[in-house]
């Protein structure tokens, strides 16, 4: 069992996975926040949620980055910043609220790549 959570949820190098782990975390604050201040409030369930989204965001980011990298290759494209960063903010958005559907595809494969790392051996 100790093999296997190494290979799905420790299948992402230490570097990536605390850089898209801040990012989620930066997502779930600000969500905390936004539900906190809200009139209904903030419930258990909400901050549950917002943490599952914080942990598995990095998952669901490196699902959405190769399957980016592979519809577009190695193209280099040349836009405005302002609309890349607004276009590349609206996707971290969708893959922190998605978290919970797009990172067992992420998991998955991760298990299947270092699974066959281990018999290429």
């Amino acid at each position: 069992m100790r093999q296997v959570l190494a290979m799905t949820f420790g299948g992402l190098t230490p570097s990536y996975y605390a850089r898209q782990l801040f990012f989620g975390v930066l997502f779930a604050a600000f969500f905390i926040y936004l539900k906190a201040n809200a009139p209904s409030g903030i419930s258990a369930g909400s901050i549950v949620m917002a943490i599952a989204c914080a942990l598995l965001y990095p998952y669901s980011r490196f699902v959405y980055e190769r399957i980016i990298g592979f519809i577009m290759g190695n193209n280099v494209f040349f836009v405005n910043a302002l609309l890349m960063l607004f276009v590349k903010f609206i996707t971290m958005l969708m893959c922190w609220f998605l978290a919970i559907f797009i990172a067992p595809l992420g998991l998955a494969y991760l298990y299947w790549y270092n699974s066959r790392q281990l018999t290429d051996r």
